[in-house]
């Protein structure tokens, strides 16, 4: 094994993004970076470190950053609080991060071995054979890191675990046609019918995501489709209808399930401590009256014989 990715984070036991209990492993970078996302710490394929400003003792009082941090210019302090540091000149990530003792700074990232991760993940094999469950991978976009997952993915193939892959699909085809051998079960989303306000809202179009999706369905492969519902962006009927086209018509309605995804503000602290601002800031939302929008979706999709359940949870 030869292969080391870029993990940033490791979830067990989690019932979302694929069927039965599954541990979840996040690599970093993204082509992406979608106005509602709550991983902004997944769009940098580089680790990285976050500051929560207010957690800082100062630099006075106790100034440990310094001491684990010899580039002072990696540094920027305000009134003698930290307030941003520049990943780039960092000597050291997990060191600067492991001398806070007020977990003022976040490490984002870290490199493992395709071994390391299976060590971790061989601890919850009797759970994926009990519930069906098994191994996601996301980001990100972990395509960007796809000789990673295939080795990752064959070893969890050759211990009888059930593989998953989350992406975006934005990507060279060749990337998906290499991992077609060891993934089970795909996860994707379609964010919007009209490439220029996909564009707009993600930093991309969707024509290439289109394309490779119905390369997957024209070879009738598991897939999990989803759309994140985004207030003042793809939440009205008419996307909406032209989703429903696509699926069963592009498609041929070769989808497992259909997961509605309802917009929530996540991650917002995360954007702060990264410097990177917020693009749903001045978006005001009703809780009760957007979900019950959203379950009409789920009636509309449902009515024209696409399988459709609002969250992510997936049921054997």
């Amino acid at each position: 094994m030869s292969n080391k990715g870029i993990v940033f984070n490791i979830q067990r036991f989690t019932l979302h993004d694929g069927p039965g209990l599954r541990t979840e492993l996040f690599l970093k970078g993204c082509p992406m970076t979608c106005d509602w996302c709550g991983n902004p710490e997944s769009w940098s394929r580089q680790i990285e470190l976050g500051i929560y400003k207010k957690k800082c003792i100062s630099k006075k009082k106790c100034g440990l950053c310094l001491s684990a941090e010899p580039n002072e210019e990696a540094l920027t302090f305000h009134r003698e609080k930290l307030t941003a540091i520049d990943s780039k000149k960092v000597s050291d990530h997990t060191a600067c991060a492991l001398a806070c003792p007020a977990d003022a700074i976040k490490q984002w990232g870290e490199e493992m071995t395709v071994e390391e991760c299976m060590e971790i993940i061989r601890k919850d094999k009797e759970y994926y054979d009990q519930s069906g469950g098994g191994v996601t991978v996301s980001g990100g976009e972990a395509l960007l890191q796809s000789d990673f997952v295939a080795e990752l993915f064959a070893e969890c193939k050759k211990e009888g675990i059930q593989t998953c892959f989350e992406t975006t699909f934005y990507s060279n085809w060749r990337k998906v046609e290499a991992l077609l051998p060891v993934t089970d079960i795909w996860i994707s989303d379609i964010k919007h019918m009209d490439t220029t306000i996909h564009r707009e809202r993600t930093g991309v179009g969707n024509e290439l995501i289109l394309a490779n999706l119905k390369k997957l369905a024209e070879l009738d492969r598991e897939l999990i489709l989803r759309i994140p519902v985004i207030p003042e962006f793809n939440e009205d009927m008419e996307n909406i209808e032209a989703t429903a086209d696509f699926i069963l018509n592009e498609l041929q309605g070769r989808v497992r399930t259909l997961q509605l995804l309802s917009f929530m503000r996540l991650g917002v602290e995360k954007y702060e401590a990264l410097g990177i601002p917020y693009g749903m800031e001045g978006v005001k939302v009703n809780r009760r009256s957007f979900q019950k929008h959203v379950e009409r979706i789920a009636d509309y999709m449902n009515g024209r014989g696409i399988h459709c359940l609002v969250g992510t949870k997936e049921k054997q």
